[in-house]
């Protein structure tokens, strides 16, 4: 029996390898394409798991990948959702500093907002903070009027419905083991051997594992962070009309616990940080032996342990006490109360990219030998970012 071959092979149906898939074919429509995914269908983890903001593009480092790509991304996405009919709304968010400490951190931001070209962002102070969310305080904030909520779920069903109607194939239930060959990839599944002359790996949360079968390093290794998320009961006003965060830490490339309003009407805290046993740990129950051991050989996570220590016990304290998650953020939401939960919760795993160095990767990475490329490090916002992010591949592939 003939190996299938095609001209380009996607390893993963998250937004980001769909949005791969679909520049291709928008770029060369008569290749042969296919998207191969071992779940059952897609956006199951990451892209499903996140809080559906569309990204302003304010925290990256000018010059990165993230900051030129979430912008433009951000752009892209508010396009696809209103060709497609897709739910999505442009609400804002306010990044709020509550004490005097916060200000210069409050500056670095503003100032990477405007190398950025963040659109619309501007300082404001305590009485607009008050106008445009009565429920909140602060000092200063930045208000983003361009970031903005979407159901991801419901972007990636509608890219998979666009590229079977374009021809391509996408095969879920369909585990990727290993890919050899730089020049004349090979990728072995479960599913039998699918020949490709190009192929873009974008497997997320096991991106570093299937790379290294592919003979990349083991370097950046990904760890997995949990983040939860409690719900708010509605109230006959709403909390609020767009998002507050608070301001982060410059160290960690996590935004701390912020209030989120999401397309159904539905409001949020969080998320939490915290390091977990396994890659899929959507519950705090989920272990797995092999990510953990993954993790802990790895050098860089005792010296992430060891650097941000209290970090972490500050995550496991809000992991197991919703007083504690809810004291966050009544920070700048002054009357919150554990009261004010609904009892609902979920949590979405960051595949976060650690050196062996221990330094918290906080750029996409994307490394390339051959005829096949890997997205090593695509956490938040790359789900902002996937058509822009789509591009940028595409353009290294065929360039």
């Amino acid at each position: 029996m003939t190996t299938p071959e095609h001209d380009l092979v996607v390893v993963g149906a998250g937004i980001v390898g769909l949005a791969v898939a679909r520049e291709w074919t928008l770029r060369r429509p008569d290749d042969s394409v296919a998207v191969v995914e071992r779940e059952a269908g897609p956006a199951r983890h990451q892209t499903g798991h996140n809080s559906g903001v569309i990204h302003g593009g304010i925290y990256y480092q000018p010059g990165s990948l993230k900051a030129r790509l979430c912008v433009e991304g951000a752009k892209l996405m508010y396009e696809y959702c209103q060709h497609n009919a897709i739910r999505h709304e442009r609400c804002g968010k306010l990044i709020v500093a509550v004490s005097a400490d916060e200000l210069g951190r409050l500056d670095d931001l503003e100032a990477r907002g405007i190398a950025n070209a963040v659109p619309g962002l501007r300082r404001i102070g305590a009485e607009e903070i008050a106008e445009i969310e009565p429920n909140a305080v602060g000092l200063q904030a930045l208000h983003a009027p361009n970031t903005g909520i979407v159901d991801y779920p419901a972007v990636a069903r509608a890219l998979v419905d666009e590229l079977t109607g374009a021809g391509v194939t996408v095969r879920f239930g369909t585990t990727v083991s290993a890919i050899d060959g730089a020049e004349r990839p090979v990728l072995h599944t479960d599913g039998g051997p699918l020949r490709a002359r190009t192929v873009i790996a974008c497997a997320g949360l096991w991106a570093d594992r299937l790379a290294r079968r592919a003979g990349a390093p083991r370097e950046p290794q990904i760890v997995p962070f949990r983040g939860a998320y409690l719900g708010l009961k509605p109230t006959p006003q709403p909390r609020l009309t767009g998002m507050i965060y608070p301001v982060p830490n410059p160290e960690l490339p996590f935004l701390g616990v912020h209030i989120t309003k999401h397309i159904t009407g539905e409001m949020t805290l969080g998320p939490t940080a915290m390091m977990v046993g396994a890659r899929d740990a959507y519950t705090l129950r989920r272990f797995s032996i092999r990510d953990s051991w993954e993790t802990l050989t790895w050098p860089g996570t005792w010296r992430v342990a060891g650097r941000y220590w209290r970090v972490g016990l500050d995550e496991i304290r809000m992991a197991t006490s919703r007083r504690a998650f809810v004291t966050a953020a009544a920070r700048y939401m002054p009357g919150l109360t554990v009261a004010d939960l609904d009892g609902s919760a979920h949590a979405g795993v960051r595949a976060q990219a650690v050196g062996r160095d221990g330094a918290l990767v906080d750029d996409f990475v994307i490394s390339r030998d051959g005829h096949i490329s890997h997205v090593r490090n695509a956490p938040s916002p790359a789900a902002t970012s996937a058509f822009a992010l789509a591009r940028e591949l595409v353009d290294r592939v065929t360039g």
